[in-house]
């Protein structure tokens, strides 16, 4: 007899019903009021089938959050030629989103679910932003002298994230010029 995986084979619509039932109970409820048990329940699946291949909600929310089902219109950096502007009209779309009513509870719970699980807090940074384009954007606009020469390129993504962060948690309502404000405080003044 071959040696090999035991169990069910594991099943791609399986797979992909139990990560959009957890994207929508998610969005819906929240991660406090998320449960392996609802979550077999919407997808059709026993809930031994989801705790076969995760181990709990938060590797669930994980691999949602790399699938691209729980955030699914990924935030991204618009590229205009105008690093500032690019940069304020991202801040300007995530605060909309944070501040919506469905968006406000969603970005709370991904906050709770990244203090539980390490991967959720580095998949939900890079769904947000991505480093990498971040850093090649800045690196060449501090090259091409837009941006000052000492700006900190690896500090600025997590620096607006922060800012994101804590508005989220104080529920603290921005105002429109908000995103201005905070791209103009982490890149500084424009080199002369």
């Amino acid at each position: 007899m071959p040696e090999g995986r035991r169990g069910a084979a594991r099943s791609e619509s399986a797979r992909v019903a139990i990560l959009d039932a957890t994207a929508s109970l998610f969005a819906e409820r929240g991660y406090d009021h998320l449960s392996i048990e609802g979550i077999a329940a919407r997808a059709g699946v026993g809930k031994q089938t989801v705790y076969r291949w995760w181990p709990g909600k938060s590797a669930l929310i994980a691999d949602c959050l790399l699938e691209g089902t729980l955030l699914p219109d990924r935030f991204v950096v618009p590229d205009t030629g105008d690093v500032r502007a690019d940069l304020t009209t991202w801040l300007s779309q995530v605060v909309a989103v944070i501040e919506s009513p469905a968006g406000e509870g969603l970005f709370r719970s991904l906050i709770a679910a990244a203090t539980e699980n390490e991967d959720v807090g580095r998949r939900l940074r890079e769904a947000l932003a991505d480093p990498r384009l971040f850093n090649v954007r800045l690196r060449d606009a501090r090259d091409a002298g837009i941006l000052r020469a000492d700006l900190p390129i690896d500090d600025v993504s997590e620096t607006l994230i922060g800012a994101l962060t804590f508005r989220a948690l104080a529920r603290t309502p921005s105002d429109p010029g908000f995103p201005g404000r905070v791209v103009d405080l982490v890149l500084g003044p424009a080199p002369a």
